[in-house]
């Protein structure tokens, strides 16, 4: 016989009443969870979910269960179904679906709500965890994850990839970036000190003491804003601020290894070689480090310009050896044993891991395509050239501009387009050959179509833009078809570009050109010299018809104009080096 509870025996407390709702039943699921009975759990989070539809928690939970369960999709539906029309700013769901689809093996879609989890949570409770999956994902995609930012780092992936940029040299898009940066972090101390070392590599030497102000402001002791500013101060010529400053740094050990190596290069840069020369030794000792090449060149470069030859030349025996494909430690070892060999001072090195510009000048002159990618990936030479454009004479941006032509490269237009708008430059051969390489660059033409969308840049040897007349044009015309199939199209618009320039030094007195083929033949002449290409007037003259002794006057004519001899006999400028 069942008994049946009467409403006596609860309020006698016989009976303790059961009050069922959503805490009820996670409890019972939680505690069949502890006993791995996965099934009664997810039936008790489902009676949660019915108990307190619009609580987010309950549904992760459910969707936590039937991942464990190995049920990967309908976890993900939950998880979506919380996100579109429960709560979107629940961000830790992305996580959870992106370890879903790992899970499955679709690993595009891991990789998409991994990087939305990424750039929307605040907090980065899984952020450890997301490295880990970003690790594998990485892994699996062969490749890394479009990523660009993670919101509880801010600014930190931004950073790396300003950090990036500067060490290709890309300074321009390093500086927008870190001044992005910078106006959501302002206490974010290393992007100061990188910018400040972008500016100064472009050659704006206001903005990059102001942005090491600004850092010493914030923190008076870091040693990376103070060792920048050391060599701001001696660009400066600032002799007495820098000597309390040399001597506070030349006091300092630094501990860690990034801060050894900064304050190295730094003593080296300033002339205090022997002291650089002791915080490489240390850097030499630590094995994470030691067995770098690099690192047995700085040593070395320190050694020679201190005097001593023998630890010199110990260091690039061993550079060698850890780079046999090297060519600067036989360079630099040659060098000093020919300097000693006819008792004469060892010439100074450089600290940079690399040919003296001289000498890779020579390699280049036969090879403007090496010439073109060194220029696009060594921030080195890149910043010689922003200095060079900025502050050296004019026969030094004269070569500049000549070499730009051969570089394909958007920093460079703007650079080239800044010093013809913001810095006029003097000489009419300087803004011929500018606005010649600007053109080349940007593959238009500035007399008539304006660039980036700004107002045209006119014709720098002249005020008023000639009128292009149809004989003028026939010349180019003629020209390109003669050179087609021999020449490519960087070469051809060259030609073009080579012949405008002539035209318009010429204007406003251009005369008719008569015996168009002889000029013509000329033009084809010059651009192959241009580009170091083997022909005679003889050869030229022969296939437009023409007299060998009409082609070579024509062409003086032209390189009156134009100084084509110089830009082919000069086209890389002997630039200073840059530490």
């Amino acid at each position: 016989m069942i008994e049946r509870t009467s409403e006596q025996d609860v309020s006698n407390g016989k009976v303790i009443p059961i009050t069922l709702d959503a805490n009820f039943f996670f409890e019972r699921a939680v505690r069949s969870m502890d006993r791995f009975q996965y099934d009664k759990a997810l039936k008790n989070f489902r009676k949660a979910v019915e108990y307190e539809p619009d609580n987010p928690v309950n549904h992760c939970n459910m969707a936590g269960i039937l991942s464990e369960m190995g049920n990967y999709e309908a976890s993900n539906d939950i998880l979506s179904h919380v996100l579109e029309n429960i709560d979107s700013a629940l961000t830790e769901c992305h996580f959870y679906m992106a370890n879903n689809y790992a899970n499955m093996e679709r690993f595009e879609e891991a990789e998409r709500c991994l990087v939305k989890y990424l750039e929307e949570d605040v907090n980065g409770d899984f952020l450890l965890e997301s490295e880990e999956l970003m690790e594998l994902l990485n892994y699996e995609l062969d490749r890394p994850a479009p990523l660009n930012r993670i919101r509880s780092r801010e600014g930190v992936v931004e950073h790396d990839r300003a950090r990036a940029l500067l060490e290709e040299g890309k300074f321009t898009e390093a500086v927008k970036l870190l001044e992005d940066i910078l106006k959501n972090t302002p206490d974010f101390l290393a992007a100061h000190n990188n910018l400040a070392l972008a500016y100064f590599y472009m050659g704006r030497f206001a903005k990059a003491k102001e942005s090491i102000g600004r850092v010493l402001d914030l923190a008076p002791g870091d040693l990376h804003a103070l060792c920048n500013l050391a060599i701001f101060l001696q660009y400066e010529g600032a002799h007495e601020q820098l000597e309390r400053l040399l001597r506070m740094l030349e006091a300092t050990i630094p501990f860690h290894q990034e801060h050894v190596f900064k304050l190295a290069t730094t003593m080296g840069i300033l002339g205090r070689h022997r002291i650089a020369y002791g915080h490489f030794r240390r850097l030499l000792k630590d094995e994470e480090v030691g067995g770098d090449a690099g690192l047995y060149h700085y040593c070395a470069a320190a050694a020679s310009n201190s005097g001593l030859y023998a630890e010199a030349q110990r260091c690039w025996r061993q550079a060698g050896k850890l780079d046999p494909e090297g060519v600067v430690p036989r360079f630099y070892l040659a060098q000093l044993q020919q300097a000693q060999k006819e008792h004469q001072p060892v010439p100074p090195v450089s600290y940079n891991y690399q040919l003296p510009f001289q000498e890779q000048l020579k390699l280049w002159k036969d090879n403007k395509g090496s010439f073109a990618e060194e220029v696009r990936t060594n921030p080195l030479i890149r910043s010689s050239f922003f200095w060079a454009l900025r502050y050296g004479d004019s026969n030094t941006k004269l070569q500049v501009t000549q070499a730009l032509r051969w570089i394909e490269d958007e920093e460079m237009s703007e650079v080239l387009r800044e010093i013809l708008e913001q810095q006029p430059l003097q000489e009419d051969k300087l803004q011929a050959a500018a606005l010649l390489s600007l053109q080349r660059l940007t593959g238009k033409d500035t007399e008539t179509e304006p660039l980036l969308g700004e107002e045209p840049v006119s014709a720098p040897w002249h005020k008023v833009q000639p009128e292009w007349k149809e004989d003028w044009q026939r010349i180019i015309d003629q020209t390109v078809g003669m050179m087609d199939r021999r020449y490519d199209a960087a070469q051809k618009k060259d030609a073009e570009l080579l012949w405008k320039q002539f035209v318009g030094n010429l204007y406003p007195d251009v005369p008719f050109f008569r015996h168009a083929e002889g000029w013509c033949a000329a033009l084809e002449y010059l651009t192959a010299k241009l580009h170091s290409r083997p022909v005679t007037y003889r050869e030229v003259a022969l296939r437009y018809g023409v007299s060998p002794s009409m082609v070579s006057r024509y062409a003086r004519r032209m390189d009156e104009e134009c100084n084509i001899k110089q830009s082919v006999t000069e086209r890389f400028p002997p630039f200073t080096e840059n530490i």
